[in-house]
């Protein structure tokens, strides 16, 4: 019962190991822990209390004030010797005034209208470091698989060629082989050694970036998955058309173009009359007095019309409608910007894809051969030791080869759905 127990307590601990290991799991840790991505929410939050602050201008705002005084006068002799007498002076006030804004050129809707727009933008701005952090741990992710791999396939190569220079010192006492032999043999493995000694110094410096960007230890396993989907357009078209509904920075120009539109029409509102409305209230009391109380109430409407203030709103006016053409300028710019990134990230999916489809191909046919070369060799038959040198480094040369292919083609998955706005943590399976 007990070896029960421990068989299932095992199984569950390496099963959670393996979800440790996931890509998504180290995104997740990322979007928690990222620090810019913590304090874009923090702009996020802040943007959200602006447009509160705005809806403002629409309420009324309500004052109330007090005072209380007491005054106590004394008079001090005069020549002849004579006091004067003291006062005391006591007296309190209070007022309630309430004011609300009637109309202000319409300056008050498109400051709100503002400030739902920077709210949308900030709210944006967020999403866009989700999808960096998304991409660059997905990139650290790939490129620490390929380097684990790089690694492994150099290791082995070293063995295969310690075992083959054991192999032709022996057969060289035997005669079967030449002294040439034996130093190409020699050579090719002090060239293996050097490789991986390349192949090792990669890795950490992978792992290196690794850490940095997940801000997660490297699994000591290293049995990273590679399986990943991510749902992508079937075509450039539908990419094109998919970019210029999501694409995030074209979605913030589009922004940046409509508050521009709202700061020129704010402007031009303070050049507007604007009238507001007052009532107030006050109660005064004077205890030295036989009125002990006097109450005021008064309703007063104000209407304000800006004539001249040297020049200052027509110039501010004039800077917004520069600041305006401007946005609408930077907007044409990111379309056509968004048009070519897309382009480019659909070619470089599709090339990487090919090239997958390719190195596969190679990586077969080379283990194919080096399989017969091997056998031919070690049978003794007209294989040379430079042509089994020539194989495994084929060989070698193929696996690398794919595994980077593998590498490049995922990672050009998660730039294609970061380009067309698709890229969220929702969208990996």
């Amino acid at each position: 019962m007990k070896k029960t127990i421990i068989t299932i307590v095992l199984f569950l601990t390496c099963a959670n190991l393996h979800a440790n290991d996931s890509l998504k799991f180290y995104i997740e840790k990322s979007l928690k822990n990222n620090l810019q991505l913590n304090a874009e929410r923090k702009n996020f939050d802040s943007a959200k209390q602006n447009k509160n602050i705005s809806r403002s201008e629409f309420l009324p705002s309500i004052t109330l004030s007090g005072e209380q005084s007491s005054t106590t006068s004394i008079n001090r002799k005069n020549q002849s010797g004579v006091s004067l007498s003291d006062s005391n002076s006591d007296s309190e006030n209070r007022t309630l005034s309430i004011n609300q804004k009637i109309f202000s050129g319409f300056k008050g809707l498109n400051t709100f209208k503002k400030s739902e727009l920077e709210t949308q933008k900030a709210n944006l701005e967020l999403k866009l470091v989700e999808q960096k952090t998304i991409l660059d741990v997905a990139s650290a992710y790939f490129d620490l698989i390929f380097k684990s791999d790089n690694k492994k396939f150099n290791l082995s190569n070293v063995n295969l060629f310690e075992r083959q220079v054991e192999s032709d010192n022996a057969r060289l006492q035997k005669g079967e082989i030449t002294l040439t032999d034996l130093a190409q043999s020699e050579s090719s493995l002090a060239g293996a050694k050097a490789k991986l000694i390349s192949a090792k110094t990669e890795l950490l410096a992978s792992s290196t970036n690794f850490e940095r960007v997940t801000r997660e230890k490297v699994p000591f396993s290293k049995n990273l998955s590679k399986k990943i989907s991510l749902i992508l357009p079937d075509t450039i078209d539908a990419s094109l058309d998919q970019a210029n509904l999501n694409n995030i920075n074209l979605i913030i120009s589009k922004l940046n173009y409509e508050i521009s539109i709202k700061e020129l029409n704010i402007e031009k509102a303070r050049l507007s009359p604007s009238a507001s409305i007052n009532y107030s209230k006050s109660e005064n009391k004077d205890f030295n007095t036989t009125i002990d109380e006097i109450d005021q109430e008064s309703v007063k409407a104000t209407i304000t019309w800006p004539i001249f203030k040297g020049g200052e709103n027509i110039s501010s006016i004039k800077r917004s409608s520069f600041n305006k053409q401007r946005a609408k300028l930077i907007l044409e710019d990111t379309k056509n910007k968004v048009i070519a990134e897309t382009l480019n990230s659909w070619s470089k999916y599709q090339s990487s894809k090919s090239v997958l489809e390719a190195t596969r191909a190679q990586l077969k046919a080379a283990e194919i051969a080096n399989e017969g070369i091997t056998l031919e060799y070690d049978s003794g038959n007209t294989r040379t030791t430079l042509e089994l040198i020539q194989s495994r480094s084929l060989l070698l040369d193929s696996r690398i080869d794919f595994a980077k292919a593998e590498r490049d083609f995922l990672v050009s998955q998660f730039e294609l759905a970061k380009e067309i706005g698709l890229l969220s943590i929702n969208s990996i399976k």
